[in-house]
This record gives structure tokens, C-alpha cells and sequence, in this order.
């Protein structure tokens, strides 16, 4: 294992109960699975989509080893047989899934499982834990980033992550929507993340006075010297003695005071003040970093209605833990089962309209308009249909044949967003680096309309089924009604 762990037991029991009796009833056919989700976090406008490399390991290192078999022998509740085929199972299927960094919308699929039925069960948990963790993050981080309008984010959440794991890809996730570096250094290490940080209050405390604290970092570390000046008095006492230790030392060794941070007050009233004394002495060049309990909707009151002279900010258990919506609510749901060389098509049907599933082998495209490259909508088809750019586009409603647009002719493009991952087991998809993700997710966001990323009542952006695939859907729910 990458880690040294087996992470292959991190699954929901009853994957391993339902699969018993699959192999029991020698029930191994061919199925599809769609990842999706069906609300935005925090009613917004879209997701960026993160997880994709964790997938991927785990499915690489899908393994029952001795200790996992002898563990689930105790609980007596397997069959040897079943016992012997899960240590020696591996998978054979295929994956498909959009590109992490990938703006996406409700309903559509995330990810498409096509595998033998045990296999496809056996990755339900795992997946939807590597998604719904690192989408909800990556999400919540493009939100900040937004924002902040350009001043750089730092990810400073680690102390406030649920465990080590969730500190460590949620600063991947983090950086991937855009975040300058992060203050988890095993990030950084990993990843590649710049990492980032200063000093804590204790290491103000710990010195006699405040001034020789700073000193003593200045002399230490005079290329990248940011002070914290909030542990006694930001404007009496931190201020003054953070410009004393940039004209008696820093300036006179060939160095500048590169930042001053505060952690605590009235973020814009301070920022303000100490801006004007940090020009009044000549150091225009010396940064302001803020940070304690930030979130996108105090940023953007700060930079855009209190007048904050901010440069970047510091965000930590807002962002890592997504604290005011912290459940992205993904789901793995059967879209299909193959029959005589044949995929039969299968659908979840409720009471509660969002909890009807889109059944079948689906395709999920993106339409963009030719003139200006915006997205207009996702579409899902059938896997067998085929779209001609040269005809008009009639794209419909997932539940009213009524509510449909037509897009007309040569005046749109589309690209297919599910990608292969896996073929009959072997991985096929060249990883890009976190850097290039980074930048695709970026580029991505630049193709959406402003009002779909704005934070209140966004505008709700289309995704839209097939004419083919809506009637199969409402034949389906009728016959089973």
C-alpha cells in the first residue's frame, strides 16, 4: 500500500453483506453505478470536483489481505468460498469520470462504474468519501478565493481538520480551487504546496519583551520576516515594534519587513490604520495578512464594502471543515444491469421528486456557445447517442418534456466530460500534476457566467437530459408506478 495502510476495509458493511449474497446466488453481471450529488453546498451556484487522485489508489490497491480476511471470518457471517474470492479479487472494470477541477452541477454523473456487480459494490464507500470530502472542500475554497478578488488565500485549517487525512487532501483540494500555500507542512511535502507561516502568540510570550521577539525572527529568517503583532496591543505596541525591528535591523542589513498579521479586532479599522502608518514610514512594500474565523462573506465585506487594506488572508476551520455547510450529500446509485450482452436500463423512483434517479448508461457533455466559449448547459444522453453540431440541439428538463431549449445549429460546441480512468482494470488516464489541475479548474470557472458564481440566488445553470433519455425515464417511473 502507498502508505503502509490497507485502506480496502473502508467500506460500509453492508457492501460486504449485499456482495455474500451476490456470490451466493452467483449474481457477478455487468452494472453501471453513477456518483453524483443533488444540492450545491451552501445554496450556490456549482462544485469543483476533487477526490479523483485518492480514487484512483485505492482502486489500484484494492487488496483482502490475511489480517482483513481474518477479520471478517470472526464475524461469521461469510462463507468460505466468499471468504477465498475476496482474497483474490481485484478490479477489472472500467471508470470514467470528469477531471478533477471540473466545475459541476446537480444530478449529473461524477463518476460512471462499469464493472462485474461485487467490484462495483465493494468501491461505493470509498469513492463517495474521497468526493464528498475533497468537492465539498475545493468548493468551499473557490468561494473564498472569489472572494478575496485576486489577494492571495492561505489554508491555515489543519488544527481544525477532522484527523490527520482530512488535513492533508483538504489542503490538496484547497489548493486546487485556488489557495496561495497552505500551513500543513505534510501538504506541502506531499504535494508540493507551498508551505507557509510565521509564528504562533506563544512565541511572542515566551520572550521577555515583544521587541526582542521580533528581533530574534528577523535575524533568523530576514528574506521572509511576516510579524504577528496582535498579542498585547496591535496599534500601541505590535506596530511600533515591528517597524523598530525594520529600521534598526532589517533595513539597515539590506532586508525589508516583508508582513505584519493580525489575528484578532476589527479587521478593516485595523488594517486601515496600520496602513497608513506603514506608509507614513516608507514601507509601502510591507504586506498586511489577516486571519481568525474568516469566511467568502466576511472577505467580501472586507474588501468590498468596508474598505479594508488587506493584501492576503489567512482562512482555517471555515474552509477545511466547509463549517457553515459541512455535508456535500454525494450518492452512488445502479443506473444499470447487463443482460444477454444488453444493458437494461434501472431507476430509483420516490415520493421526493430529487431522489428519482436518471437511468441507464449515460453520456455527460458540455455545451459551450462557439462565439464567446461560456457554457450554456451539461447534457446527459444515452451512451448510444450521437450529437451533430451541425443540427439544432433540442435539450430538455429531467422531469417535463415541456420545459425544453433549442440550440440552434453551428452556433455551439460540445465536449464529452467523462473521461476514461480505468479499462478492464488498467489505468489509462495520465494524471496531471496539482499545478496543472489547478490551472484547469481556473480556466474552467472563466468559461461560467458571473451570475452563476455569485454567492446569493445564483442563477441556476441548465442540466438537461436527452429527448431519448427523458422518455425513457417517464416510461420508467410510469411502469413501475
Amino acid at each position: 500500500m502507498r502508505d503502509g495502510r490497507n485502506l480496502t476495509l473502508v467500506m460500509d458493511f453492508y457492501e460486504l453483506t449485499m456482495s455474500q449474497v451476490y456470490f451466493d446466488q452467483n449474481k457477478n453481471e455487468e452494472v453501471v453505478f453513477d456518483l453524483f450529488y443533488r444540492r450545491n453546498p451552501e445554496n450556490g451556484g456549482f462544485a469543483i470536483f476533487a477526490g479523483l487522485n485518492q480514487i484512483i489508489e485505492y482502486i489500484q490497491d484494492l487488496s483482502f489481505g490475511p489480517e482483513e480476511i481474518e477479520y471478517l471470518r470472526s464475524r461469521n457471517q461469510f462463507t468460505e468460498e466468499f471468504l477465498e474470492y475476496l482474497s483474490t479479487v481485484k478490479f477489472t472494470g472500467d471508470v470514467w469520470a470528469v477531471p478533477e477541477g471540473t466545475p459541476v452541477f446537480p444530478y449529473e454523473p461524477l463518476i460512471r462504474v462499469k464493472a462485474p456487480l461485487i467490484q462495483a459494490q465493494l468501491l461505493e464507500t470509498a469513492m463517495l468519501l474521497a468526493v464528498n470530502h475533497q468537492t465539498l472542500i475545493a468548493t468551499k475554497a473557490r468561494r473564498i478565493v472569489q472572494a478575496a478578488k485576486g489577494k492571495a488565500v492561505m489554508e491555515f485549517g489543519a488544527r481544525r481538520a477532522h484527523n490527520f487525512d482530512s488535513a492533508i487532501e483538504g489542503a490538496r483540494a484547497a489548493f486546487i480551487a485556488g489557495v496561495a500555500g497552505t500551513a500543513t507542512t505534510e501538504a506541502g511535502r506531499q504535494f508540493g504546496i507551498p508551505a507557509l507561516g510565521t509564528m504562533a502568540h506563544s512565541f511572542v510570550q515566551s520572550f521577555d519583551t515583544e521587541y526582542e521577539a521580533f528581533l530574534q525572527y528577523a535575524k533568523m529568517y530576514p528574506n521572509a520576516c511576516t510579524l504577528l503583532i496582535d498579542t498585547y496591543n496591535t496599534l500601541r505596541s505590535g506596530l511600533g515594534n515591528a517597524i523598530r525591528v525594520a529600521k534598526e535591523y532589517l533595513e539597515p542589513n539590506g532586508y525589508r519587513l516583508k508582513g505584519v498579521r493580525i489575528d484578532s479586532g476589527d479587521m478593516a479599522y485595523l488594517s486601515k490604520k496600520i496602513r497608513a502608518r506603514l506608509d507614513a514610514e516608507g514601507m509601502q512594500d510591507c504586506s498586511i495578512v489577516v486571519s481568525n474565523s474568516l469566511d467568502e462573506y466576511l472577505i467580501e465585506s472586507l474588501v468590498d464594502r468596508q474598505g479594508a487594506k488587506i493584501d492576503s488572508y489567512g482562512v482555517g476551520e471555515n474552509m477545511i471543515v466547509s463549517k457553515n455547510s459541512p455535508v456535500f450529500g454525494g450518492v452512488y446509485k445502479l443506473a444499470a444491469i447487463e443482460e444477454d450482452g444488453k444493458m437494461i436500463p434501472k431507476i430509483k423512483i420516490s415520493e421526493n421528486e430529487e431522489k428519482i434517479t436518471n437511468p441507464g448508461f449515460k453520456n455527460l457533455y458540455r455545451i459551450y456557445n462557439k462565439e464567446d466559449g461560456k457554457a450554456l448547459a451539461d447534457l446527459m444522453t444515452l451512451e448510444d447517442e450521437v450529437i451533430d453540431v451541425h443540427e439544432d440541439l433540442t435539450i430538455y428538463h429531467p422531469m417535463n418534456k415541456w420545459k425544453n431549449k433549442v440550440i440552434e445549429k453551428d452556433t455551439y460546441e460540445i465536449r464529452d466530460l467523462l473521461v476514461p480512468i480505468f479499462k478492464n482494470g488498467e489505468l489509462v488516464y495520465k494524471t496531471p500534476s496539482l499545478i496543472g489541475i489547478r490551472d484547469y479548474c481556473s480556466r474552467e470557472q472563466e468559461t461560467l457566467w458571473e451570475e452563476i458564481k455569485r454567492f446569493t440566488n445564483p442563477q441556476v445553470y441548465f442540466v438537461d437530459l436527452s429527448e431519448k433519455l427523458l422518455d425513457l425515464k417517464l416510461e420508467m417511473i410510469k411502469a413501475n408506478r
